[in-house]
């Protein structure tokens, strides 16, 4: 029951019984299946099927609401082995090194223990912490979020200015006018972030190219034009065809940080994994560009 009810917030959030069943593991039959059989045991009708979209029905979305609360209260139920027990995660992709270092020594503590890791953008894995889908996340600096939050900042990550080996110069004002510029996604916060930097320049760039931020590398690497991203550890070392430019502007940075609810029974070994990726940020040295990537 527990199961089919997890499965009809996720088809809820998504919004078709695919895009659920991809970010839960599940295929679309079976989340089919799942939804029909909690359908049966409450007796109503959760989603209108006439289109491709799972369109809640009115008793639908009423019993949403209620369905997040039961499922909030079952996670606060303390277990009976703290030893054992399953955490939900969720990261940015560009994050997954630093949280799979970490998780090696949280087996060695909770060896029992199950860990499920997910990756999204930064604004819907905020909305899964608050909805309490998720133990804790690792996102970007959100620009703000509800009071029921607490973020810890991890790592400062600086915006650099990558190229194709084979386009000279370190004048990042004048390839930025010259070359061929591949934007990040405007959805997402970098993708905003970006755009405000690009806004407040005093030219506008050759617009090629809006694309999710994990392609950046890759694209400039193929020779397609230049980009504005940040310069992750996951991104290090940068390829051979590829080098990054500083832009000496030290407060144009990515924050990333650990989110989590400020109320609610957590067990030991979420404190414990938090713990762990606070101490690894305080003894981490800022990121920077080394010689070899100027």
């Amino acid at each position: 029951m527990i199961s089919e009810l997890r499965t009809f917030v996720a088809v809820a959030r998504h919004g078709t019984f695919l895009a659920a069943g991809e970010k839960i593991g599940l295929t679309q039959s079976a989340v089919s299946g799942q939804i029909k059989r909690l359908e049966e045991l409450l007796g109503f009708s959760l989603f209108d099927r006439t289109g491709r979209s799972a369109v809640m029905t009115v008793t639908g979305a009423y019993t949403l609401e209620r369905v997040k609360v039961i499922l909030a209260l079952i996670d606060a139920l303390p277990d009976a082995d703290d030893e054992t027990g399953t955490l939900r995660i969720g990261s940015i992709q560009s994050q997954i090194p630093l949280l799979s270092g970490i998780l090696g020594q949280f087996r060695e503590r909770y060896p029992k223990f199950r860990v499920h890791v997910s990756t999204d953008h930064s604004i819907q894995l905020l909305s899964q912490v608050d909805a309490g889908e998720l133990d804790f996340a690792i996102v970007r600096t959100p620009f703000d979020f509800p009071p029921e939050l607490l973020w810890h900042s991890l790592l400062r990550e600086p915006y650099v200015l990558i190229a194709p080996a084979s386009v000279s110069g370190d004048d990042w004002q004048e390839l930025l006018k010259t070359q061929p510029f591949l934007r990040q996604d405007r959805l997402s916060f970098g993708g905003r972030q970006i755009n405000r930097f690009l806004q407040s320049l005093p030219f506008d760039v050759l617009d090629t190219i809006e694309m999710p931020g994990s392609a950046m590398i890759k694209m400039v690497e193929s020779g397609f034009g230049v980009a504005i991203i940040s310069l992750a550890e996951s991104h290090r070392p940068l390829p051979q065809g590829v080098r990054a430019i500083s832009l000496n502007r030290p407060d144009f940075v990515r924050e990333v940080g650990l989110i989590q609810r400020r109320k609610g029974a957590r067990s030991p070994a979420v404190d414990y994994l938090v713990d762990c990726l606070l101490t690894s940020a305080e003894v981490r040295p800022e990121a920077g560009i080394t010689s070899r990537e100027t």
